[in-house]
């Protein structure tokens, strides 16, 4: 049957071969899902697409992968919804699946650390130059830029990922409506605050693993998570590295690593540690607990979320996420520094790739295969 004829046919293909060509990042999959559906099938305007673009900026959970099931949901309906996102996420899904395999059987062989050891600086430059360019954009005034700078305090403090990003919105909400609290009963202040009541501050021991704590955690992940899917390395760091005690800062640094290398969302690093910690059931449930969730959350907004940020509540809020999302991408990148930068030569590495991110604007995945090349030509050559 010709694709044109079945809108679910159609975006099954389309969204499977981005799935399996998409390098590059949430801005590059945006990018070539723009070309695909609005300048090549047309299925919507320009402005249309802009209004869907902003809307997965209002819901927690991938940005590109959204953006993947919005389109797949107008097209096709819930049967495209579900086979549009199902096809983005499925080819990155079992590349880095195998990867997985691979780093579990060979990872001890020193080929293979000398691999990593190339492109784990070139993934700290990719981190800090997105970090930079949405700094840009999310740091809109003093207030604001306050904001992100005690999140970045508290993160250092280990403080715990959600809370800090909702008390940046909260807190940013509040300051710029304080004029309209003035005329308000208290009554609506107090809902606002209400959340604050049933949250915990706390730092589980380590404890055993076992897989349903795996699922969930993943589930919370993708069901609060806002901002670029850098900030997954905050909320990864602080459950499975301090919490749970499940992974050491160098394994995660070697999934952040393993992501890059790979076309589809940044979100399938979960599909990696999955599969370190719980063989393939471990890679399916933390796959599904942090990708379900987007598929719900667009289910239930598409139609009405475009319409949200109208309201000076919630964009504020929205304002003070942003910027204390990057906070916690700024203490992260810190710590796996520390992890990745170990030589005067990874150093190097990590300042020129910095240098071509942000100057010369270089294909990300140039600049990881060339820190594999490098990696493996200092162990040949040593």
């Amino acid at each position: 049957m010709n694709e044109k004829n079945n809108p679910v046919i159609e975006v099954a293909s389309v969204f499977l071969k981005l799935g399996t060509t998409a390098f590059g990042g949430p801005a590059a999959h945006i990018a070539m899902m723009h070309d695909e559906v609005v300048v090549k099938r047309k299925w919507l305007s320009d402005e249309e697409f802009l209004d869907l673009l902003g809307a997965t900026n209002l819901i927690p959970g991938p940005n590109s992968t959204e953006m993947a099931i919005h389109l797949s949901y107008l097209r096709a309906g819930l049967p495209g919804l579900v086979l549009g996102g199902v096809s983005f996420i499925a080819p990155a899904m079992l590349i880095v699946g195998l990867l997985a395999w691979v780093y579990v059987e060979f990872g001890s062989m020193p080929q293979a650390d000398w691999l990593l050891y190339g492109i784990k600086p070139v993934v700290m430059a990719v981190i800090a130059s997105a970090l930079l360019a949405l700094g840009k954009k999310a740091v809109r005034g003093r207030i604001i830029a306050v904001i992100g700078i005690l999140s970045l305090a508290l993160a250092f403090l280990e403080w715990n990922p959600l809370l800090v990003l909702l008390l940046a919105g909260l807190a940013a909400m509040l300051i710029d409506n304080l004029p309209r609290l003035r005329d308000k009963s208290p009554a609506g202040l107090a809902a606002w605050l209400m959340p604050l009541g049933g949250m915990e501050i706390l730092r589980a021991a380590s404890r055993g693993f076992d897989l349903q704590t795996l699922f969930l955690t993943f589930l919370k992940i993708g069901s609060v998570l806002y901002g670029s899917g850098y900030v997954l390395l905050a909320f990864l760091r602080t459950d499975l590295v301090v919490n749970y005690g499940w992974l050491t800062n160098q394994q995660l640094v070697d999934a952040v690593a393993i992501g890059q290398v790979t076309p589809g969302p940044v979100f399938t690093t979960a599909t990696f540690i999955g599969y370190i910690l719980g063989g393939v059931p471990g890679a399916l449930l933390a796959t599904l607990g942090i990708f379900l969730p987007s598929f719900i959350f667009v289910a239930l907004s598409n139609r009405v979320i475009p319409h949200i940020r109208r309201s000076p509540w919630v964009g504020a809020f929205l304002d003070g996420v942003n910027v204390a999302a990057l906070g916690l991408m700024a203490s992260v990148t810190w710590e796996l520094g520390r992890t990745s930068l170990t030589d005067n030569l990874t150093v190097l590495i990590g300042l020129v790739s910095f240098g071509l991110l942000t100057r010369l604007k270089v294909n990300t995945t140039y600049l990881i295969l060339g820190g594999a090349l490098l990696g493996l030509a200092v162990y040949y050559l040593a």
